[in-house]
């Protein structure tokens, strides 16, 4: 058969579908019209052209060759326009095509009749040379004259390797020919099974692929599955995600497939992931042909999911009251519940389907059927705010005040959810406005709370009373002060709120506002009369409670409205105790330029500057002694605040109290000093601070303890070598005869007595009961101890028995009782709410009390699946988590779904934290819109304590334990249902901490998170509060990520707020400004991946740019005449140059080296340690002279001004080298200029 004939047939195309098959192509030169090209015009052609042709055919390399480079032109063709590589590709000969490509021959040259080297090379099977042409840019989408592909030949001959290389490699099986005819059609019209099957796996619209049947029944395909069937495949094949093609069927509607696919012995029942069945597909998506079917063919009509839903449940759930309509008429159970007891009912009601509703009530379905948690069709109806489906329930009799499980009623849903159609029509037909919950909420409380205005002023209008209270003595203006709802609290007052209401411990609305700084809601109250000295049980005002909190603008406002700046605590505590406590500076400030004493003592005698000097508040003690606070005061046990600022430790505390006139020789009740603290807690560098500044180092307490006998009793080694070095008595005895060596021989003090011995400590002293060291250990049972001993103590022998006496211990006087009460009040009950009262959690029966949350009803949670494998597997289900489930938002694209719900009890969800509760009781199962047109349905706003499960919907979680801690995933980020880990990570479990160089600081918890190595579709976002102070501008947070826990590296996360709101894509989820975040102390990282780990490090703030060949300049915003100069050449690539400047400030110099010295900022160049082309120009500013009076002035002369280099790397410590006299220096405007080929 020759070329024009097949041309021919198929360019009838009619003739193909006449005869039912395609010609016979075994003859395939005459095809492309090369058989006896040379006889039939032997003039046209040279001979040579005609053996270079000849040779091509025959594969004969260097033959071709030798024609080439005698002249003949590579593109030469016979009359049919084919060429050496055509005939080369047709016969297979891999080399040859190689070598004419690279020698230039055009890869999608065409013969008369179009058709490409890829073309012949397909339709001859020769899959090699077909790879080879691919590689070289053939263009695999070629239509010849009549539209033949690569791909449609291929096809036609039934060639599997081919048409799996070209289908792999872009070539576009829907492209057919000039008659209409695709790649499949062919393959079909052949028989060609196999062709079909990988044609029909590769016609998907998505990233998944489904097995042809699959395919086949979503096109309604009854050809292809017809081809499919006969060839023993199985009607029952499963996809990956346990979907039949019964199930595609069913959810397109395909009734001519399905009816195939059950003629062939497809499962009518057949059970998917979760229990799914075709019936319940078709329910779901309204299929009414569908369902008519699939029961005609015994499909079980009350079949349940995992999770307990029966078609009746899908098709109310979506709404599709003739689907609905049927299953009733055919004997669907009515009464049919989930897992958690929701009923059809329930479901329609919640989709605001009124015309389901109308046919489940005209089947008899009671209207007060209730959930497990006591939740009816009302409650369901009133938190989503539909209307006529309330209507409709209460003209039918429902019962306006049902309560929940935990006392919630319609109408509390409806003023939680801000339902006000809802709320007033529930009014009008009979609905409490008193209800209360289990905890004693009533619908103005609930109201107030969210701040819904309206709904309190109709509520009022309707005789709600504003002072009504709930288990814990709050009205609706505690709960509104609390929310900050300041339009509420405004509306209440003028609506006669008792404005001074007393909650349990007497906290009043004032008290409340105060703590969370809600200035405006405090003048509010204030303006109404509050009482601004009211206090809790406990003894603490307003003023106190702002005072811990820092809420240094409430503090103002409470002094111009007259509070008492003295009133104490019943433990005698005034606010700037509390103040100086929390380190609350403006507020102390402001106390204090009222006129505030800042010697007031409290029943114990501590003060604030005890307080201060025991919490290391340096801020708080500057100021309270530029106040004339007086350092000397004592306790009523006679403790100074150089005693506890000792005791604890602060090195800068003890020298700022003694600069301040602190007496060094004060010593307590029981004859305690600073050193006698400082050594019972081995504080080395205190001891050293007391001794440079004269302190007794044998100094006794009312016992004869000395600091050195204190240090071996407690086993502080390095105590003891430090007394022992600064010449402390090394025999020195207490009252009953004890030596250093006896105190550390009574305690088992090993390396002490070694120490001790070494120092001429005498082993034969005794103590007043005639022991000797050794006496002691031996009769404790120290072994090694007695084995230093008895080699240095000369032992006599006696018949006394007081060896066998009981050993009665001897312990130095302590100050722990003491200080235990400094605190007086515990740090949960200084502000009188008894560390379980003033926070915000403790709202949380707003959550519990309500419906679940927003993507659950009752603990509903979808089973998903998509068919059309738009972003997730095809028919991919999701199984519920009863802890947190990120449920139910769609993904768009996706085009089928189903929605299978389980309900959370109200008592788990009351872990939730209440400000992701505040957005997420939403229950918005949304509208589905398929083929590309956008859902409307909202990502869940939960809670968390270790994971919870995320999919492509998407969700924002927040740390139920630690607040600040949030995860958000945007809609379509997740390739598949993800559980997503966070958790705090004790150090450990790491193997290697993260790096820190000087001046660098962890700032939080280590976080670790998972699933470790998890790559997300887009930016995700993590949020992680830290403790760090960035001291305005001058310091910044860096995130170090670790993928193992053996490395670190920095994680870069720069955004721009558009680039946030993009990432967030729609989600309704608050994300607080950059300076919010600051305030808040909440670090934020964006990654589309996970790491193992996440650490928050504080650091100097370093300004960074690229540098590249053609120079620059870095400026530090920190200090702003800091600058390196990078000029042309000094580097030969790209690269990030960092900048650090740390400012000295001269307060800190001067406590440590008083005023012999100045410093400028600490200027560090990263990386470090580089060598640079040319000499980069460093500008730092010259120290400024110290405000006391520091003679050495340098102007235009350098003696006294010194240049100090370190090149240490890494974490190693900075090691300073004097460079002045090798690095000339210029002065210009304050500043020093210097040059250098090495950063530092």
């Amino acid at each position: 058969m020759g070329n024009a004939p097949v041309c021919q047939s198929c360019h009838t195309g009619k003739s193909i579908r006449a005869q039912g098959n395609i010609q016979d192509l075994d003859k395939i030169p005459d095809y492309y019209g090369y058989n006896n090209e040379e006889s039939k015009d032997p003039e046209a052609q040279s001979d040579s052209n005609a053996s270079f042709l000849r040779a091509a055919r025959a594969g004969n390399l260097d033959k071709v060759v030798e024609y080439l480079k005698g002249g003949i032109d590579i593109n030469t063709c016979n009359q049919n326009g084919l060429n050496a590589l055509h005939l080369a590709a047709k016969e297979g000969h891999v080399g040859l095509v190689q070598e004419l490509l690279e020698r230039g021959s055009a890869v999608d040259s065409a013969t008369k009749k179009g058709n490409t080297a890829l073309h012949i090379a397909s339709l001859a099977g020769q899959a090699e040379v077909v790879k080879v042409l691919v590689k070289e840019g053939a263009n695999i989408n070629a239509q010849s004259q009549n539209g033949f592909t690569p791909l449609y030949m291929a096809a036609q001959e039934n060639h599997i390797d081919v048409v799996k290389y070209l289908l792999e490699n872009g070539a576009n099986q829907s492209t057919a020919t000039e008659d209409g005819f695709t790649p499949l059609a062919v393959a079909l019209q052949q028989g060609h099974n196999q062709a079909v099957a990988i044609l029909l796996e590769n016609d998907t619209k998505g990233k998944v692929r489904l097995p042809a049947l699959h395919i086949a029944a979503r096109k309604d395909d009854t050809k292809s599955a017809a081809l499919l069937l006969q060839n023993d495949h199985n009607a029952d094949v499963q996809s990956k995600s346990g979907f039949t093609p019964l199930h595609i069927a069913a959810h397109y509607g395909n009734v001519n497939v399905a009816t195939l696919l059950l003629n062939r012995g497809a499962a009518v029942d057949f059970t998917a992931r979760n229990g799914i069945t075709p019936l319940h597909v078709a329910s779901k998506r309204g299929n009414t042909n569908m369902v008519k079917l699939l029961l005609d063919r015994g499909g079980q009509i009350d079949a349940k999911t995992r999770d307990g839903l029966t078609p009746l449940h899908c098709a109310a759930r979506s709404g599709h009251d003739q689907v609905v309509e049927l299953l009733l008429e055919r004997g669907a159970p009515l009464l049919a519940r989930t897992k958690n007891g929701l009923s059809p009912l329930h479901m329609a009601a919640q989709g605001d389907h009124v015309e389901c509703v109308k046919h489940l009530l005209q089947h008899k379905a009671p209207v007060d059927d209730v959930t497990l948690d006591y939740l009816t069709a009302l409650h369901v109806a009133a938190h989503c705010g539909h209307y006529r489906v309330t209507k409709l329930l209460l003209d039918k009799r429902a019962n306006p005040n049902a309560r929940a499980l935990n006392g919630f009623t319609p109408l509390h849903i409806a003023c939680k959810k801000n339902r006000i159609k809802v709320m007033e029509l529930l009014v009008k037909y009979g609905a409490s406005i008193q209800a209360i919950t289990e905890s004693g909420l009533t619908p103005i409380h609930v109201a107030a709370f969210m701040g819904h205005l309206n709904i309190v002023l109709l509520l009022l209008q309707n005789g709600a009373s504003p002072d009504v209270t709930n288990i814990r003595g709050e009205t609706a203006l505690h709960m509104a002060a609390r929310a900050g709802q300041v339009e509420v609290v405004r509306c209440l007052l003028r609506n006669g709120a008792l404005v001074d209401a007393r909650a349990r411990e007497e906290q009043t609305p004032l008290h409340i506002a105060s703590r969370l700084g809600k200035t405006e809601i405090v003048q509010l109250l204030l303006q109404h009369m509050a009482h601004p000295d009211a206090a809790t049980t406990n003894g603490y005002t307003p003023l106190h409670i702002s005072a811990r909190e820092g809420q240094v603008d409430v503090a103002s406002v409470l002094l111009e409205a007259g509070a008492a700046h003295s009133l104490a605590t019943k433990k005698g505590f005034t606010p700037l105790h509390v103040a100086a406590k929390y380190g609350s500076l403006d507020v102390a400030k402001l106390l204090l330029q009222r006129r505030a004493s800042p010697d007031s003592a409290g029943k114990n005698g501590y003060t604030p500057l005890h307080i201060a000097a025991k919490k290391n508040q340096m801020q708080i003690a500057t100021t309270l002694l530029s106040y004339g606070a007086e350092t000397n005061i004592l306790t009523k046990q006679g403790v100074t605040p150089l005693h506890l600022a000792s005791q604890e430790g602060h090195a800068d505390m003890v020298t700022l109290l003694l600069d301040k006139g602190s007496n060094i020789h004060v010593a307590t009740k029981s004859g305690l000093t600073s050193l006698h603290l400082a050594a019972q807690e081995d504080k080395v560098n205190v001891a050293d601070i007391l001794t440079k500044h004269g302190a007794n180092q044998d100094a006794q307490t009312k016992l004869g303890y000395t600091p050195l006998i204190v240090a071996c009793h407690y086993g502080n080694v390095k105590m003891v070598n430090f007394l022992l070095k600064q010449g402390a008595n090394v025999n020195a005895k207490t009252k009953n005869g004890y030596t250093p060596l006896h105190q550390a021989a009574q305690q088992g003090h090993t390396h002490i007595i070694n120490v001790l011995l070494q120092h001429g400590a005498k082993p034969n002293a005794i103590t007043a009961n005639g022991n000797t060291a050794l006496a002691i250990a031996r009769r404790l049972g120290y072994i090694s101890v007695v084995d230093t001993l008895k080699v240095v103590t000369e032992e006599v022998t006696t018949t006394t028995t007081t060896v066998t006496e009981k050993h009665k211990l001897n312990v130095p006087e302590t100050m722990t009782e003491v200080l235990d009460v400094s605190d007086e009040e515990g740090d949960d009950t200084m502000t009188g709410d008894g560390g379980e009262y003033l926070r915000p959690e403790d709202l949380k029966e707003l959550g519990d009390d309500s419906l679940p949350s927003s993507q659950f009803l009752d603990g509903m949670n979808y089973l998903r699946y998509s068919l059309e494998g738009g972003r997730s597997d095809s028919l991919r289900s999701f199984s519920s988590d009863r802890s947190h489930t990120l449920s139910h938002a769609s993904y768009p694209r996706d085009s089928a779904m189903i929605d299978d719900t389980v309900i959370i009890p109200s008592h788990q969800v009351s872990t939730l934290a209440k400000e992701a509760e505040r957005n997420s009781y939403r229950l918005s199962w949304g509208t589905e819109n398929l083929d590309n047109v956008a859902l409307s349905s909202s990502p869940i706003h939960s809670g968390f304590l270790v994971s919870f499960m995320v999919d492509a919907r998407g969700g924002a979680m927040r740390g139920c334990r630690h607040n600040g801690l949030r995860i958000i995933i945007p809609p379509r980020k997740c390739t598949a249902p993800t559980r997503v880990t966070c958790r705090l990570v004790k150090r450990h479990r790491l193997a290697t901490m993260p790096p820190m160089v000087e001046g660098e600081g962890l700032a939080s918890r280590l976080i670790e998170v998972g699933p470790s190595g998890a790559q997300f579709l887009g930016p995700v976002i993590v949020e992680i509060p830290h403790f760090a102070a960035l001291r305005g501008k001058e310091r910044e947070l860096v995130i170090l990520r670790s993928e193992n826990g053996d490395s670190w590296k920095e994680h870069f996360c720069e955004y721009t707020e558009d680039e946030l709101n993009e990432i967030l894509n729609g989600m309704d989820e608050a994300l607080d400004t950059p300076e919010e975040l600051e305030k808040k102390r909440i670090c934020r990282i964006i990654t589309r991946d996970f790491p193992q780990y996440f650490a928050v490090v504080s650091r100097i703030k370093q300004d960074s740019n690229l540098i590249g060949p053609e120079g620059g300049v870095l400026s530090s915003t920190v200090v702003p005449q800091v600058q390196a100069v990078f000029p042309e050449g000094a580097l030969t690539k790209r690269i990030r140059v960092g900048l650090q400047a740390q400012p000295m400030h001269n307060e800190l110099i001067r406590k440590i080296l008083g005023n012999k010295a100045t410093f400028s900022p600490i200027v560090t160049l990263e990386p470090r340690r580089r060598k640079f082309h040319k000499p980069i120009t460093m500008t730092i500013p010259v120290p400024k002279a110290s405000s006391d009076g520091m003679m050495n002035g340098y102007g235009g002369e350098t003696p006294t001004l010194r240049l100090l280099c370190s090149i240490t790397g890494g974490t190693t410590p900075a090691q300073w080298e004097d460079i002045t006299g090798t690095t000339p220096l210029t002065f210009v405007n304050e500043c020093v200029s210097f040059t250098t080929n090495v950063s530092a």
